[in-house]
């Protein structure tokens, strides 16, 4: 008998006797043992999200990341200065492009000389 075969077996007894008062500590440690299953199985099955994943954003997001308005980013965009994506009405951004944007346009600093 497998871990589901056996988990099974065990919710199907809990499920066809009704909970008294005495057994209510039992049902509610089967219940929080099964709640923690449950959330090792979803963890297990979401992909793991990186820093710095090519993930797809709106306007709203790419205003908060860039710290530009909603006007300034579309001027931005019809003008082919930042990368964008346009599909129908709706502009879309990826979220490294924009921060490997804001990186290119760091300005190089200037040493001090020591006659300044």
């Amino acid at each position: 008998m497998n871990k589901y075969q056996s988990s099974k077996a065990k919710t199907d007894s809990m499920t066809k006797e009704p909970i008294t008062f005495d057994k209510l500590p039992q049902a509610v440690s089967y219940l929080t043992e099964q709640v923690e299953k449950i959330y090792q199985l979803v963890e297990t099955l979401q992909p793991q999200r990186l820093d710095h994943q090519h993930q797809l954003i709106d306007i709203d997001k790419a205003s908060i990341l860039i710290q530009k308005s909603k006007p300034a980013i579309y001027r931005l965009a019809r003008t082919g200065l930042i990368p964008a994506y346009k599909r129908g009405k709706k502009l879309y951004f990826y979220e490294d492009e924009l921060l490997k944007w804001i990186e290119a346009g760091k300005k190089q600093s200037q040493p001090l000389s020591y006659q300044e």
